[in-house]
């Protein structure tokens, strides 16, 4: 027999190999020390959940403490409306304030900051000024009206130059109606079509002087030769042409007074600058009577 060893081999071992003990008798340990963990978690989730919610109901509150004084504190209590004629003050404000929170000033400040209104018939434009927290101004400005004819049962108004601005079923106080014209048709902001156009150049003029000795007719009448008539009431002035129209109308204001209640024509087409007496033709009897301007 030789004498070669016999002995058993060894297993090597493999050093990338790592033994987990199973930690047996430690099953309770584990599993309390999980629900300790899930509770850590529940209690974190919670505790910001409140301080959400806690978070929510103060800026709620903040906001609204915040409207509740805006509300209260910026209440438009008095307005003032001026350079309107065609609409009453309270169609005005009712333009300006209409609608939510059109009584609160601050939101008046912001919905017409830097621009005004001016989407409304006879209004060039509208500023709303706020002077204090419950006090506000409008300033109406409104389109240069010269007069207006009446065409198809509708009320035509026109600028100084003519030209068609608004056309409405109500008749406007304070801006005469100009009879006598012969056109055809009517075309929105484009200019009357009349044989004569220089007749507004004369119609601007009437009216310019009859607002600087503060008269008011009530309508201007141009016959087939634009010779011109002013009406006021049941009294008519038949000025003539456009001569000496200036002075004639001045002297109106010391005779319109003897006019009062009287139906009928005064006659100053024939003027000059000493005439103090002018002829006045009663309709109801067709008599003739002077009129004799007052001091």
């Amino acid at each position: 027999m030789s004498g070669r060893n016999t002995g058993k081999k060894v297993k090597k071992k493999n050093p990338n190999l790592r033994l987990v003990k199973n930690e047996t008798g430690r099953p309770e340990k584990g599993r309390a020390k999980r629900k300790e963990q899930e509770e850590k978690v529940r209690f974190g989730k919670s505790r910001r959940i409140l301080i959400s919610l806690l978070a929510l109901i103060l800026l709620l509150t903040v906001l609204g403490c915040g409207y509740a004084y805006i509300i209260t504190n910026y209440a438009v209590t008095t307005v003032h409306v001026e350079g309107n004629v065609h609409y009453t003050d309270e169609e005005i404000v009712e333009m300006v304030m209409g609608g939510r929170y059109g009584n609160n000033s601050l939101f008046l400040s912001l919905k017409y900051r830097d621009k005004g209104i001016d989407d409304i018939p006879f209004i060039q434009t509208m500023d709303v000024t706020i002077e204090a927290r419950d006090t506000i101004r409008i300033t109406v400005y409104e389109k240069a009206l010269a007069g207006y004819v009446s065409y198809l049962g509708r009320y035509v108004y026109f600028d100084k130059d003519g030209i068609v601005v608004e056309t409405s079923e109500e008749e406007t106080q304070g801006i005469p109606q100009v009879t006598g014209l012969q056109f055809d048709y009517v075309i929105l902001h484009e200019p009357l079509p009349v044989e004569e156009p220089e007749v507004f150049d004369e119609i601007l003029n009437i009216t310019q002087q009859l607002d600087k000795y503060d008269l008011s007719a009530d309508k201007i009448y141009f016959d087939s030769d634009y010779q011109v008539t002013l009406v006021f009431g049941d009294a008519r002035i038949a000025l003539g042409d456009s001569q000496d129209i200036d002075e004639k109308i001045m002297k109106l204001q010391y005779i319109l007074p003897g006019l009062e209640g009287k139906s009928g024509t005064l006659d100053m087409r024939e003027y000059s600058e000493d005439t103090k007496t002018y002829s006045f033709e009663q309709d109801s009897t067709g008599m003739e009577e002077s009129i004799t301007e007052s001091p």
